[in-house]
């Protein structure tokens, strides 16, 4: 079926989403009554907000037009949207309003109990200024949804909206959204009503409808919007109002679109096919949908290629904890498009899951620059050479997280400094490195276990709940492909269960690979390492590796760009190498495109970590030196790549 609908050409966005910007807190243990849930997962939520993430996920270019309160919430929804790419010029700061939030449990299937907590929230009080007229008309479309026209300053505010909308030709579309309980129709604590029949409500709708070219909603949001309950007297009522398209969501049946008059039933109307499958939580899938269908939509695709979209996108949030981050890429929906009879379990594929991981926008790191000091035996070591408690080895560690600070500031290095660091002698140290931007691995490895083994034993899942997201789970293994079998096999069992416990926390992964020396060596020996664990369905974000020739890197790339194409990056571990020595490394790895950087500990390290812990130089000059040596390696690095991009040039 064709779609007619005509949208201003040479607009700078796609579509810009107006309404509710709240935090979801997502109950953790599925099928517990909201009474007895222990723990919640924090994610972005609020209908337009989902939509406006939703569609920046899936490639077009959305704004949202909302407000959030001075509160950290707020703050990490819209460091949280924006990492999608989408626009927040528009969305305001609230001086005394809250965040609004949604406390929300998955008791069974059908049973999702959700208290809304908007008592005056922030995102209900879109200010005139917040929809300038000039920034809707560099827009193809507005999306504003039901909730938006509740309260009547707010439908002063979002009708104004529609107004500057159809006087600058962009097209409108109303998402129903019906929740009773915000329109005061159920006590307050019942979010989970989906439907109560209201004649104000159908009333206040019906004064929008006119106004609006895209009306989506559920077959019960279409009867309150008709103000009648059976589906085709609604649609013939809302018809009467708008011509404007009506897409109404059939759940597994798939979704109806009416653009034109309305048939005598809706399976007589142009019907996009549902995908079944399992379904955990339904909360977000109408978000997920509406987001597939506008990405077809605005871009002039025909109904049955939105509809897929559509269908596709809303059935993988169903079977997904929580909303926003549920929502799927393009290269992910379209996996799911070609396999979707195949997979009735998206949850469970192997593949899609991976993909869902790894497509989704990640913080650039085309550099890393990262003083290691996650060592712990040898910091022990060094205290009980220089006879020094303990205790001292927490400052000697924040201290360094302070000269990496400055030499992030000195050399404007954003988003390409980093460290490695432990939690036994390192907690204060990774307190205060967190919360930067900086790339931070954490070691989970038991120093010198072969078999590998966990400092904090084999639930290493346990261990990484309390972990901040940003943090990279670090783990050295001494791993040979020509070990002795039961040996390998051992390793290989260990971090097989890292790797599934990254999966499940969301934390990258950092597989440091050295060859125990007691085994023989070939050139291929890490290559064949990487390729083995590879063929083990293990791809870490990240590898860290020794120095190797030219030919050993060209090798690693070849095999990186064949099974892990969405590989992070490869970064040069030092041990105890000379600066002359990394800096001949680095630059036998100046034509690696996999190779973003170094981690470099007891070069930098060592011989000022030994002088202060003895206490012949101060922490003034412990800061210089270590500064000193981390720097000329970043210099060493960089001069490195500029004689590639010379050589490039030249030729």
């Amino acid at each position: 079926m064709r779609n007619t609908t005509r949208f201003a050409p040479d607009r700078a966005l796609d579509v810009i989403c107006l309404g509710r910007f709240a935090v979801d807190f997502y109950a953790q243990q599925i099928g517990a009554r909201l009474e007895d849930v222990t723990s919640f997962a924090k994610y972005l939520g609020g209908s337009s907000a989902n939509t406006a993430f939703g569609c920046a996920r899936l490639g077009l270019k959305a704004a949202l037009i909302s407000r959030i309160g001075d509160d950290a919430l707020g703050r990490f929804l819209v460091e949280t949207i924006a990492r999608e790419g989408c626009d927040v010029s528009h969305v305001s700061t609230d001086p005394s309003r809250l965040t609004g939030a949604v406390v929300l449990g998955i008791k069974d299937k059908d049973t999702f109990p959700l208290i809304f907590m908007r008592e005056d929230c922030a995102d209900m009080a879109i200010a005139e200024a917040d929809i300038d007229e000039s920034f809707i008309a560099r827009s193809k479309a507005l999306l504003i949804t039901g909730t938006h026209f509740s309260t009547q300053y707010i439908d002063r505010i979002s009708n104004l909206a529609l107004d500057r909308a159809r006087r600058n030709d962009v097209r409108t579309i109303l998402d129903i959204d019906y929740r009773p309980v915000l329109w005061g129709l159920t006590k307050r604590g019942d979010g989970e009503t989906r439907y109560v029949r209201s004649d104000t409500v159908s009333a206040h709708l019906q004064r929008i409808l006119p106004k609006i070219d895209l009306v989506v909603g559920t077959i019960e949001e279409f009867n309150i919007a008709g103000g009648c309950t059976d589906i085709m007297e609604s649609l013939r009522a809302v018809r009467a109002l708008t011509a404007g398209v009506l897409l109404v969501k059939r759940g597994p049946m798939g979704c109806a679109v009416v653009d034109g008059a309305v048939p005598d039933s809706l399976d007589e109307a142009f019907n996009g096919r549902g995908v079944e499958v399992a379904v955990l939580n339904v909360l977000g899938a109408g978000d997920a949908f509406s987001a597939g269908f506008l990405s077809g939509w605005v871009r002039g695709e025909d109904y049955d290629a939105c509809c897929r979209y559509a269908n596709a996108s809303g059935a993988l949030v169903v079977s997904r904890h929580g909303c926003a981050p549920a929502m799927p890429t393009r290269v992910e929906l379209d996996y799911f498009l070609a396999n979707a009879e195949s997979i009735p379990r998206p949850d469970q594929d192997v593949t899609l899951t991976r993909l869902h991981r790894v497509t989704a926008p990640r913080t650039p790191r085309d550099e890393v620059f990262a003083f290691a000091f996650d060592h712990r035996n040898q910091f022990f070591e060094l205290a009980q050479e220089a006879q020094a408690g303990e205790s001292r080895l927490s400052k000697l560690k924040r201290l360094f997280v302070e000269a990496v600070a400055e030499t992030e500031h000195a050399r404007s290095l954003s988003c390409s400094v980093g460290v490695l660091c432990d939690d036994r002698y390192g907690q204060d140290a990774l307190d205060a490195a967190t919360g930067r931007g900086w790339w931070i691995g954490r070691p989970v490895e038991l120093p010198g276990s072969n078999p590998l083994q966990f400092d904090r034993g084999r639930s290493i899942g346990t261990h990484l709940l309390s972990w901040p997201h940003e943090h990279i789970a670090k783990c050295l293994v001494k791993y040979h492909p020509d070990d002795d079998l039961d040996n390998r096999l051992e390793q290989e069992a260990q971090i097989r269960a890292l790797y599934d416990a990254v999966q499940a926390s969301g934390h990258e992964l950092l597989l440091e690979i050295i060859p125990p020396k007691e085994l023989p060596r070939a050139i291929d020996t890490i290559l064949r390492s990487l390729k083995r664990l590879y063929n083990l369905g293990i791809y870490p974000e990240w590898w860290k590796l020794e120095p190797m020739s030219a030919g050993q890197w060209q090798a690693i790339d070849a095999l990186i760009a064949e099974r892990d194409p969405y590989c992070r990056g490869v970064v040069v571990l030092g041990q105890s190498a000379t600066i002359d020595e990394l800096r001949a490394g680095f630059r036998a790895a100046r034509a690696s495109k996999y190779c973003r950087g170094f981690a470099v500990g007891r070069t930098i390290f060592e011989a000022p970590s030994r002088r202060w812990l003895a206490g012949t130089i101060d922490d003034a000059t412990l800061l210089r030196e270590v500064r000193a040596t981390f720097e000329m390696l970043i210099d060493a690095w960089r001069a490195a790549r500029h004689v590639e991009y010379a050589q490039g040039a030249a030729a």
